[in-house]
């Protein structure tokens, strides 16, 4: 079916639509982004451990974002630790807000219009739908997603972090806690976000526990007690992460798309959704583009998407729903197997934050080469 609107309106101004708007009206098609926030990006509450590799591929230049680098994790259950440590950095710690701006920047400059304080409403949505192509970026709850009955994400986690004023034991690395018992869902962790700056963090699935209760657990741990000491938290916040794909990201009669959490375009095994979002943004583009000026459908959005990270959501949901499931000794058995059998070397060689199904390649590869 063809694409009979020429202008699009994005509603949400986070990373997602900030990179579908930049490539949009690089294309010269006419875009507007809606954001309901006094600031773009500010206030939030997301934690920002972006691989390196998946930044590359997005066209920001987040370099004035960055305000640490990692080159490994720590992975603790019932006392064990699997370490995966790589001689160069592999994941860039991001100031969230500052990227946010920096992407507003670049929309802005390749000619979108941004407006903020400007919240949507369902009349606004059907006013825009009468010349626009729809791009809802506007999180986990989206309202876009809402009006036009694309379906619902089946699971939530729900987040509670804070920075303090200490120093990490090794600033290059971040540490992760699984223990199901408080952590079910996600986990815990120590992030060095910054010199003398370190997040400490949890995430929990919705309705198993209050994430603020989760969170303050943690903080009586002997690990996290020990680091902060008598300190104050910097900032806190909560946050709600979408951990399943939405029913519908394409609706192709009304010409209305979705990106980044309102898609719950996120990685299961983290909660990341920057690398994942960002490329559905820069696929979006490229479908309305085609829509416009080749006839094509914009469910070549949903298709495009799939091609490319449909197993990888699979393969991220099947670890996550499998370190969910398992108790902390059970998990704690698996760290000790894996370290016995040289896992620990192979993921600081051939792990990748994004990709599972390449490391997949990479083992089996490897396992024939002996």
């Amino acid at each position: 079916m063809r694409v009979l609107k020429e202008h699009v309106a994005i509603v949400g101004g986070g990373t997602a639509g900030m990179i579908a708007a930049r490539e949009l009206s690089r294309r010269g098609i006419k875009t507007a982004v809606y954001e309901q926030k006094a600031v773009v990006g500010h206030p939030i509450h997301a934690s920002g451990i972006l691989s390196l590799n998946g930044l590359s591929g997005l066209g920001i230049d987040y370099r004035g974002a960055m305000t640490n680098e990692l080159r490994g994790a720590n992975l603790h259950a019932a006392g064990s630790t699997l370490r995966v440590m790589t001689r160069e950095p592999i994941a860039a710690v991001l100031d969230r807000k500052r990227l946010n701006e920096i992407c507003r920047d670049e929309a802005e400059n390749a000619g979108a219009k941004v407006t903020v304080r400007r919240r949507i409403t369902p009349s606004d949505l059907n006013s825009m739908g009468n010349d626009s192509i729809i791009v809802g970026a506007d999180g986990a709850v989206s309202a876009v997603a809402r009006h036009f009955s694309m379906g619902r994400i089946s699971r939530h986690v729900l987040t509670f972090k804070a920075e303090y004023n200490v120093s990490a034991q090794d600033p290059g690395v971040v540490d992760l806690f699984f223990d199901k018992r408080i952590y079910r869902g996600l986990f815990a962790w120590i992030c060095p976000n910054a010199k003398d700056i370190v997040e400490i963090g949890i995430g929990v699935d919705s309705g198993f526990m209050n994430s603020k209760l989760a969170f303050e657990r943690f903080l009586q741990t002997k690990e996290v007690a020990e680091l902060i000491g008598s300190s104050r938290p910097l900032a806190e916040g909560a946050s709600m992460i979408p951990m399943a794909r939405r029913e519908r990201i394409v609706d192709e009669e009304r010409e209305v798309l979705l990106v980044g959490d309102a898609a719950g375009q996120v990685k299961a095994t983290t909660g990341g959704g920057i690398i994942f979002g960002g490329n559905a943004a820069l696929m979006a583009a490229k479908a309305i583009d085609a829509g416009i000026n080749e006839g094509t459908p914009l469910s070549d959005y949903e298709r495009m998407y799939m091609n490319k990270y449909g197993m990888e959501m699979r393969l991220h949901s099947f670890v996550n729903r499998f370190y969910s499931s398992m108790s902390p000794g059970g998990l704690a058995n698996m760290i000790n197997l894996a370290k016995s059998v040289g896992m620990e070397g192979f993921l600081s060689k051939y792990g990748d934050m994004d990709l599972p199904s390449l490391m997949i390649k990479r083992f089996f590869l490897r396992s024939l080469a002996d």
